[in-house]
Order: structure tokens, then sequence, then C-alpha cells
């Protein structure tokens, strides 16, 4: 997803008022309900950090655990492929959506792997439920109608709609051969 800077601002002006905001004049359902975000080192995310990282680059949700084998086995292709993506100029944003214990676990990844995140608790709670991703070791307290376990991806378009889902969890790496390709068959 391509995310329009005066929506984020907007978004991100009125978030601390309330975890879940909305932005119905310039984004779609799917970004509607976009949480507060943490930079990697699991502080607030300014709007000039979250402007800075997702201006102009194609956005993806990862939802995921550092306590997850098949989580960190997925992660080094995850990374190459962010790496390739943006040295031929097609940037990727992706934003951690832990199902890690505790918060430190969340910093310890994000740090490592240079990614915004959704904070831990009630906020990356809301983003599992909407997109019906979670680990099976959630499902006592997020229920039983998941689509999916961790690993997995969900790629936004620019009006922040679900474009794909990359079923890691099944797939391993070669689900990052699902991400969609642009009309120049580049993406």
């Amino acid at each position: 997803m391509i995310v329009p800077t005066a929506c984020f601002a907007f978004l991100l002006s009125t978030r601390r008022s309330s975890p879940l905001t909305h932005c119905a004049s310039r984004m779609s359902s799917s970004l509607s309900a976009l949480p507060n975000l943490n930079k990697s080192d699991g502080t607030d995310a300014s709007i000039e950090n979250i402007n800075e990282a997702v201006k102009g680059k194609h956005v993806a949700l990862y939802f995921a655990a550092g306590w997850c084998p098949m989580c960190t086995s997925f992660e080094p292709s995850l990374m190459q492929f962010r790496e390739a993506a943006n040295a031929s100029g097609k940037n990727v944003e992706i934003i951690y959506v832990p199902s890690d214990r505790q918060a430190a676990d969340v910093v310890k990844r994000t740090s490592a792997m240079n990614m915004l995140s959704v904070p831990i608790g009630e906020e990356a709670d809301a983003m599992k439920t909407k997109y019906k991703i979670w680990a099976g070791a959630e499902s006592m307290k997020l229920g039983m109608g998941r689509r999916s376990g961790v690993p997995a991806l969900v790629v936004l378009d620019g009006s922040g709609d679900e474009v794909a889902f990359l079923a890691a969890e099944s797939k391993g790496a070669k689900a990052l051969a699902d991400w969609p390709l642009d009309d120049s068959g580049l993406w």
C-alpha cells in the first residue's frame, strides 16, 4: 500500500485520544482502525517517524512471534525479500503485529528486523482479530475462528484494502511469491 501522507498525519494527530482512529475520507476500512505504532526500540512512534517510514512505500502487516520456530526460520527470507525490493526501487515497509508474550521480546525482534510494530496487548489483538491471524497459543483468548496462524503477512493496497494474504505458516518462504505484481510485472 502506498499511504497518503495527509491521511497518516490525520490518523496520527488523533490517535492518542483513541487507540483506534478513523480516516474515512481518505482510507478504506482496512486502515481506518490503524492503532498506535511503536518504533523498533519500543517507544511510541511520532507522526514524523511513521510518515518517514511509510511514505511512498508498499506496506504489509507481518503477524509473528519470536517463540515461534516457523516465524524465526521464515524471517531471513522475508528480510532478503525486503532488501531486494528496496534495492530495486520498490520500497516496502513491514509492520510487525506481535504474538510475543512480553514487550521486551517485541523490542528485541523489531530492533533486529528494523520494523515498526503494533503495541503488544489490546491493539495487537484488535489487528489479529480483524485479519483473523493469530498463534494457536492465543486461541483461548482470541477464539477458534482464525484463517491462519503465524507467520503470515497481509499486503495492503494504496487505499488500505487487503490485496494479498501470504500464508507463510503453510508455505514458508514460497509465500513471498504471492506478493501481488503491479501492471508493469515488476511488483
